[in-house]
């Protein structure tokens, strides 16, 4: 039996001055997923940029649609709703990636549900969609090293060169536990990717 339709957002903020913010690694996941996957981010649906294709073994692969809202992080939620709504997508079959300040730099962890942990993109999804109850893939950016440095200014600023190998390694290990998630599950994906 075919699994049904998934969905994978990658959140972030629009725009070139965010591009490489430490906030947009959920973008940059989805990024590397469209470009292996041949899965093109060009259209535009509601408040967000998609691509539809098909990602991973078995027949041809797992139908997905890759999403990055096109709202600031504050209103995902405005991009997520409508897709989840009118895609027909299953809240087992969502998977929000994101940044988080309060995992190590470097870290991945994937949940099947729970609070925004006060992240506004995910507290703007769960308000959308009424539920917390929907996987999620959190990639840790750590706490701000420097002191005097505000938590948003070390969000909103990009890696330090020294970060970058790390960052770049969680990215593709961000990616890698996509794959998981979509071929074998959430269960599947915890246990080889949560560490």
């Amino acid at each position: 039996m075919e699994k049904g339709r998934a969905l994978v957002v990658g959140l972030g903020n629009p725009g070139l001055e965010y591009a490489r913010s430490r906030h947009n690694v959920g973008f940059r996941v989805v990024e590397m997923l469209s470009r292996r996957h041949g899965i093109p981010l060009r259209t535009r649906r509601g408040k967000a940029t998609i691509g539809e294709g098909r990602v991973g073994t078995g027949e041809d692969g797992r139908p997905v649609l890759l999403a990055k809202p096109r709202t600031y992080m504050n209103l995902s939620g405005e991009a997520v709703g409508p897709l989840v709504r009118n895609g027909d997508i299953r809240l087992s079959d969502l998977l929000v990636v994101c940044d988080d300040l309060d995992l190590p730099l470097g870290k991945i962890r994937l949940r099947p549900g729970g609070s925004a942990g006060g992240h506004n993109g995910l507290r703007s999804i769960i308000a959308a969609l009424d539920t917390p109850e929907f996987p999620r893939l959190r990639v840790g950016i750590g706490r701000p090293e420097e002191a005097g440095e505000e938590p948003i200014e070390h969000v909103l600023g990009p890696f330090r060169p020294e970060e970058l190998p790390v960052a770049g390694a969680a990215i593709e290990r961000a990616a890698q536990a996509v794959l998981c998630f979509l071929e074998e599950g959430i269960d599947q994906a915890m246990n080889r990717f949560n560490g």
